[in-house]
């Protein structure tokens, strides 16, 4: 019963963390918001443009398009899922985004992510 209260909490936390982010941080047509959630078994990015409340794409570890090369919620698969956000970018003509780390602490997977996609051509 103690271990669920504590997964409740530490939830709540990164909601209000995220909320906090949000406040700051403003996707454009020019420079959309590079959202970024970190599931149990799975990682998931969007692309958002919140001028027009519109989300440009969006892919995950587990959708069809990449489902072969990456398994898993590690680091390797959110790197070489940062580096297939950055080339789909690249394709529409996307080269600066503003990223949303989601409220999570800017480190391992989420680190990876980023690191992946700034390597692959995005500019945070």
């Amino acid at each position: 019963m103690r271990i669920l209260k504590k997964t409740k909490k530490r939830t709540a936390k990164r909601i209000i963390r995220h909320l906090r982010i949000r406040k700051k941080i403003f996707g454009t047509k020019e420079k959309p918001r590079l959202c970024v959630f970190k599931g149990s078994k799975t990682i998931y990015a969007q692309v958002i443009d919140d001028t027009e409340n519109k989300t440009i794409f969006g892919l995950a570890t587990n959708s069809k398009q990449v489902k072969d090369n990456i398994k898993g919620n590690n680091k390797e698969s959110a790197a070489k899922l940062g580096k297939i956000i950055a080339e789909k970018c690249k394709e529409i003509g996307i080269v600066n985004v503003v990223f949303d780390r989601g409220g999570y602490k800017y480190h391992g997977v989420i680190k990876s992510f980023a690191d992946a996609a700034r390597e692959n051509g995005l500019k945070f």
